[in-house]
């Protein structure tokens, strides 16, 4: 079988080839659904699906080319909402202070108090769009599109491990200490990435996160 050519129908996401056996496709905000709806499938000649900012990569197995299932599949139109499936997390956070410096700039550059800003931010359910950046590291959707504040001006050298931080319409959390130029709000001792786990990564795709306060 050759490889087909980029889909171009209207209900078709467009895809591309990424080297021998990726297949990049465009998504827009629909990704999560389209993902949801390739892992369902569980296609044999799938060997990963990776998810980013409007697009997955497919990772097709060796000698595999796209069967008729997965041509089928990407022709179907899905919905933007991905269903709430996802393993729910609930993971401890330290506001503001030493462990959230930019906590009462993001609450004052949304006309918010600290205090209305923190509850908003509790309240929320996040899902994870991807993850990128830093092993581990997950770009949380579901932020308020107000809440979309661009980085800092400065990015700070060193942010330390476990901060949860806004920036670019997502909310993060650092995994590891390092360079980060998005707005921190506090911090949390979840472990995010660990190379000894059967799965290193704490979260994945899909899922769910809630911040519970901690004082």
């Amino acid at each position: 079988m050759a490889k087909p050519q980029a889909g171009q129908s209207q209900a078709a996401p467009r895809w591309r080839w990424m080297g021998e056996r990726g297949l990049c496709v465009a998504t827009g905000s629909a990704t999560l659904a389209r993902y949801e709806q390739l892992v369902s499938l569980s296609l044999t000649e799938i060997e990963d699906i990776i998810p980013a900012d409007g697009s997955l990569l497919l990772i097709l197995k060796p000698g595999s080319l796209p069967g008729e299932q997965l041509t089928s599949a990407l022709a179907e139109p899905v919905p933007e909402q991905a269903q709430e499936t996802g393993a729910l997390h609930v993971l401890p956070l330290t506001l503001g202070e030493a462990a959230g410096p930019d906590l009462a700039f993001c609450a004052a550059s949304l006309g918010l108090s600290v205090a209305a800003f923190s509850d908003a931010l509790l309240a929320i359910e996040f899902r994870v769009a991807f993850l990128g950046f830093q092993p581990g590291f997950p770009y949380l959707a579901g932020l308020p599109p107000a809440w979309a504040l661009p980085r800092r001006s400065t990015p700070r050298v060193k942010v330390p491990a476990g901060s949860v931080a806004l920036g670019a319409g997502y909310a993060g959390i650092y995994p590891a200490a390092g360079p980060g130029g998005w707005h921190l709000l506090g911090r949390t001792d979840a472990l995010l990435f660990d190379p000894h786990r059967a799965r290193p990564a704490l979260l994945a795709a899909g899922d769910r996160v809630r911040f519970e306060a901690r004082a």
